[in-house]
């Protein structure tokens, strides 16, 4: 039987699948409408695309490790709510998405999300979320993904607030044990709570520092006492400032939270660790995903969402 626009819409309306999931039911049916109907229900689909629209800006960061924590993988699925993201189900979920990233040969999240879910092949990752999104109840996304892999040392995860920040440190070192895996944990604890955008001054463009100059030098200008001061000495206050803000913004350079002088910079701290241990340590890369960066959060009224819900019963 020929499939035709107007079962596709019939279908897609009693539904809420997608257009072209629509079609795909109605060929595997030979246009049968409840069968099409069963058929979608059955892939997780039916209902999915009605809640494709909602915000998604809750959730959760997870990070899995391989057995000897040289491979790593910290992924974002979100949700609409907290309470979704709290929800065992919806963790355990996540859980098996970050199983599956950590394996993953795919480089972007198209890629991923068109590949087969481990968990059921006859399903691909983009099809298993439609059907947790049915199962649930509430529009979800992963996110991102990010692995990182250390061939000569370890990788290090880190977990903060029940899910809502996740830290991952690559640790390149010719020694491991309990003090320098400790080091490694107290580093993405810092990375975490202090939300660097560098690893070091080498990740830091030219084009960053020549911006940032930019904006000092504006700020110097529209002061008339500060302008009026040398060339000389307008140059080194602007590199103090840059230096400055280099302190805080890359992660090597910023000083170590648990610092019992308070001055000890993360770097002096993975030294002394390194010296203790006969060890040479380097840090040479940190992924921090924090829930929700970016995306608009949804307010609403919960009890005007309740009251809806009943009216519509």
């Amino acid at each position: 039987m020929a499939v035709t626009a107007a079962m596709v819409k019939e279908l897609r309306e009693m539904t809420g699948a997608g257009m072209m999931d629509c079609k795909k039911a109605l060929s595997a049916t030979d246009g049968d409408m409840d069968k099409a109907v069963e058929f979608l229900r059955e892939k997780g689909l039916a209902g999915a695309e009605k809640k494709a629209g909602r915000i998604a800006a809750e959730g959760i960061v997870v990070t899995a490790l391989s057995e000897d924590a040289k491979k790593a993988v910290v992924v974002e699925v979100n949700a609409e709510t907290d309470f979704v993201a709290k929800n065992e189900k919806f963790q355990n979920y996540a859980a098996d998405v970050a199983a599956q990233a950590l394996k993953t040969d795919s480089k972007d999240m198209e890629a991923f999300l068109a590949e087969k879910w481990e968990k059921d092949p006859s399903l691909t990752v983009k099809e298993a979320l439609s059907t947790q999104i049915s199962i649930i109840g509430e529009n979800m996304n992963i996110r991102r993904f990010e692995q990182v892999a250390e061939a000569n040392g370890f990788i290090a995860s880190y977990i903060h607030g029940g899910g809502k920040i996740g830290v991952l440190i690559d640790v390149e070192t010719d020694v491991v044990n309990d003090a320098v895996k400790e080091m490694a944990k107290n580093v993405a604890m810092q990375a975490a709570a202090l939300k660097p955008m560098y690893t070091d001054r080498s990740e830091v463009s030219e084009e960053f520092i020549e911006h940032e100059k930019a904006i000092l030098m504006a700020q110097i200008q529209n002061d008339p006492k500060e302008a009026s001061k040398p060339e000389k000495v307008i140059a080194g206050m602007i590199q103090g400032r840059i230096n400055k803000e280099l302190k805080e913004i890359c992660l090597m350079d910023q000083v170590y939270v648990k610092a019992e002088d308070g001055k000890q910079s993360v770097d002096q701290y993975v030294k002394a660790v390194a010296k203790e241990n006969g060890a040479n340590i380097k840090i040479k890369k940190f992924v921090r995903f924090e829930t929700g960066e970016g995306l608009e959060k949804k307010e609403e009224n919960f009890a005007e969402e309740v009251a809806k819900q009943m009216g519509a019963m």
